[in-house]
């Protein structure tokens, strides 16, 4: 699959896969930022594209995000294909959970991005489902 993205910055690297059999592509900081305590901070990740027709994009925090001491805030990214402007550029929304400052360098991998393709689904509303109830939410694993 082919991807059309622009750089912001053409110092820093392109997103990148950093093993052969990588799953999502490494995304870099394209500015430093400093997260205050308790706060959501903004951060640039040097990239706009244009997504094929149908696909969208899944943001989530590369493993060792958290020993910075910031996570991801809303969990994962989705960027939507029609997010696609010369000037939309993606960002991560960071949460910094430590009772300090948290810097994130420029030139940083802090999140990672995965292509997936979109299938719509039509809504059938019924009153009733055809398989039993597990005992409610979370009901797999206790005892």
């Amino acid at each position: 699959m082919k991807l059309k993205i622009k750089l912001f910055d053409k110092t820093l690297p392109s997103p990148e896969y950093k093993s052969e059999k990588a799953a999502a592509l490494d995304l870099y900081a394209r500015q430093t930022t400093t997260i205050q305590p308790g706060e959501v901070g903004m951060v640039p990740l040097n990239i706009a594209m244009q997504l094929p027709k149908d696909h969208w994009v899944l943001m989530s925090a590369r493993s060792s995000l958290h020993k910075k001491g910031v996570m991801m805030a809303n969990g994962i990214g989705v960027g939507d294909e029609d997010y696609c402007g010369d000037n939309d550029e993606y960002r991560a929304a960071l949460w910094n959970f430590t009772q300090q400052p948290v810097t994130i360098e420029r030139g940083e991998r802090i999140v990672q991005m995965i292509v997936m393709q979109r299938e719509p689904v039509e809504l059938e509303i019924v009153e009733k489902l055809d398989g039993k109830d597990r005992g409610g939410f979370g009901s797999t694993g206790s005892k």
